[in-house]
């Protein structure tokens, strides 16, 4: 069964939350004090998992504001907290039509709810009580004058009530009735009810302050787990980490505490050890040198108590590059988490004989942004494929770049009167993620911007250059040859504006992790002739990697539009500002205007500046763009066009071959 919404109420915060859908993977996103934790909290009450047990309370889960009113509010004291609708997997109606017929069955979704006081869910299953008991009835060998004498009934109240007279002079009759009052509860809605509670996940909650003690004192916890009262106390969560990790590596406290040496079970705490360390380490990029070492010594007498006698149990980790270990409690709080929920997460799927969902509660809220990004690909690689994961967040990097609808925010609304009295209105949660408060959006803002900016404009093979209107000319140089039948551009190239060449390390260093084939076509002047000779010796691109285009025109100094010829340049410029006599723009005029520099865009610049003003001011993007818009002007076969087909064709040509396969 898999859960596809929601509808709080009456739980902390969340006076009504409104019915919202569950997918696969759901991310709950919200400011502090928004209220995630309730929801997770009040779905976790469900039906939640042994290992993390929760129950409703109504002094301390009933909204505070109202808890006075509860009795005439809720007058039977079961006041509803959660509704929620699950999707009937085709296995259940399978085995439901089987048993009931296929008419049965008259829908897809069962309704579970629970609320105060209720010791399990309530179901309700789409189940037709009269086609199940006609299929019944059609199926138990009765001749005609037997189905009659059963009649119609419509519930298996009126069937038990009819068949039971019957049934002591007819064995057929009997056999039904026997049949019939062998389901749970009498009821054929009970029968189909055991038949979907196989199927019904529990719901496993891990908070990030969940995380394993450091140091154990192991008779102590021997004494805690032989009182089940003390050992599912909240105060001692963190070393009944402790003792799940050695369930986990297959020691029990017993055999330690029992042992007069400590080889054996320590071979098997290295081995457990050891697979964590594995499993953590394929999505813990951030330290790969790094081991988890569990141990079992005795006390030593200089020890604060009680860790000062008998077994006591260490997490220390291993870092091998440094040759030293530390406590398990002085590394990080984002790493200690981590390895915390893996334990309690193979803990619990290697104890349960039932499907499990998730619900974690702001997990790697310590880990830099990276470690997120690694936390997120393990939710999607390991858990999700297998469980229902619901986690809640503010944090940019742990909202799902490649899936924003999964996203659900999570708001404390609170209405202003005409008189400016506040009044809560209680946590809503609401998958419109586009009308709702700034701040609630942030990390969805965020998470959006960081993946446009990783793929919209970076590719894995990328040119740099200096602006739009570079990429706007090479995209029409390429465009053209590609329309002769001759070299253009590689469609695998990703062309991005980075700024200019003193922002070209920045750029590179900000997207080195994406392991991208990045090289640099620049302008060039005189005055950035030692920048360039810097950023070619750095080696931070590729050998050869960093092109400047005075190398393709023959002149000493160069723009992108110097790939140009003179006569093709001053078309564009004519057309794209629509210059007319006597303000037409020639050759000679272009030459003239700054006989101080070769490249004709500063030409251009000077040009303009004598212009009346009535004419629009000279940019670098306008003519490129007029290019775009017509590419005809580059259809021509005069001189100066094809000197600039051939001036662009071997550009393109060295870039291509400058991409990794």
């Amino acid at each position: 069964m898999k859960l596809i919404s929601a509808h709080i109420t009456n739980f902390r915060s969340v006076e009504d939350s409104g019915e919202f859908s569950l997918d696969q993977m759901t991310c709950l996103v919200g400011k502090n004090e928004a209220g995630k934790t309730a929801i997770l909290q009040a779905l976790a009450g469900l039906n939640p998992h042994p290992a993390t047990p929760f129950q409703y309370t109504i002094e301390r889960d009933f909204p505070k504001r109202t808890l006075a009113r509860y009795q005439s509010l809720h007058p039977n004291g079961k006041a509803e907290v959660i509704k929620t609708k699950w999707e009937i997997s085709k296995d259940i109606a399978s085995q439901i039509s089987d048993e009931f017929g296929n008419d049965a069955l008259t829908g897809t979704a069962a309704t579970l709810s629970r609320g105060y006081g209720d010791d399990s869910p309530r179901w309700k299953l789409p189940i037709s009580e009269a086609e199940a008991i006609t299929h019944l009835v059609a199926n138990s060998g009765f001749s005609a004058p037997e189905k009659s004498q059963v009649g119609n009934p419509s519930t298996t109240k009126e069937l038990i009530a009819k068949l039971t007279p019957l049934a002591a002079e007819n064995p057929k009759h009997k056999s039904l009735l026997d049949k019939v009052s062998g389901f749970p509860n009498a009821s054929i809605l009970s029968r189909a009810r055991a038949i979907c509670e196989p199927y019904l996940p529990q719901f496993m909650y891990f908070s990030n302050y969940d995380r394993m003690s450091a140091v154990v004192h192991l008779p102590t916890l021997q004494q805690r787990h032989d009182d089940k009262s003390l050992f599912s106390n909240e105060q001692y969560k963190s070393d009944r980490l402790f003792w799940e990790f050695l369930e986990f590596s297959g020691v029990s406290l017993n055999e330690i505490l029992g042992a007069t040496t400590f080889e054996s079970f320590n071979a098997r705490l290295q081995a457990a050890s050891n697979t964590l360390t594995e499993e953590i380490l394929e999505y813990w990029t951030q330290n790969p040198d790094i081991e988890v070492r569990v141990n079992v010594a005795e006390g030593k007498p200089g020890d604060p108590a009680p860790f000062n006698s008998g077994a006591i149990g260490r997490a220390r980790i291993y870092n091998s590059l440094h040759k030293a270990d530390t406590a398990f409690s002085e590394r990080s709080a984002g790493f200690t988490w981590f390895f915390s929920f893996l334990i309690k997460f193979n803990q619990v799927t290697q104890e349960s004989d039932r499907p499990i969902s998730l619900l974690l509660d702001e997990p790697g809220l310590t880990l830099h942004g990276t470690a997120q990004a690694d936390l997120l690909r393990f939710f999607e690689e390991k858990l999700t494929p297998h469980h229902q994961l619901i986690f809640s967040t503010h944090s940019p990097f742990m909202v799902p770049p490649n899936d924003l609808s999964a996203s659900r925010i999570v708001e404390d609304l609170v209405t202003v009167s005409d008189r400016g009295r506040r009044t809560p209105v209680g946590t809503k949660v609401r998958a419109d993620v586009l009308s709702t408060d700034r701040d609630s959006v942030f990390p969805l803002q965020g998470a959006l911007g960081y993946s446009l900016t990783q793929t919209l404009f970076v590719g894995k093979h990328t040119i740099l250059v200096e602006g739009p209107s570079d990429i706007l000319y090479l995209k029409a140089l390429s465009n053209e040859l590609r329309r002769r039948g001759r070299t253009g551009l590689d469609r695998d190239w990703v062309i991005c504006p980075s700024g200019g060449l003193d922002k070209i390390n920045a750029f590179v260093s900000l997207f080195s992790g994406n392991e991208l084939d990045v090289i640099a076509l620049t302008d060039f002047a005189k005055k950035d002739r030692k920048k360039i000779e810097a950023l070619r010796q750095s080696e931070i691109l590729k050998s050869g990697g960093v092109l400047c285009y005075n190398d393709f025109v023959g002149k000493d100094e160069a723009d992108v539009e110097d790939l140009l010829s003179p006569e093709v340049f001053v078309d564009i410029i004519n057309g794209a500002y629509e210059l007319t006599s006597p303000h037409t723009l020639t050759e000679a005029k272009l030459a003239a205007a700054d006989d101080s520099t070769v490249r004709q865009v500063k030409q251009a610049e000077a040009f303009f500046r004598v212009l009346p003003n009535s004419v629009p001011e000279f940019d670098h993007f306008s003519p490129a763009s007029w290019l775009i818009e017509h590419p005809e002007v580059l259809h021509g076969d005069t001189t100066a066009i094809s000197e600039t087909m051939d001036r662009a064709e071997i550009l393109f040509k060295q870039m291509n071959d400058l991409k990794d396969e």
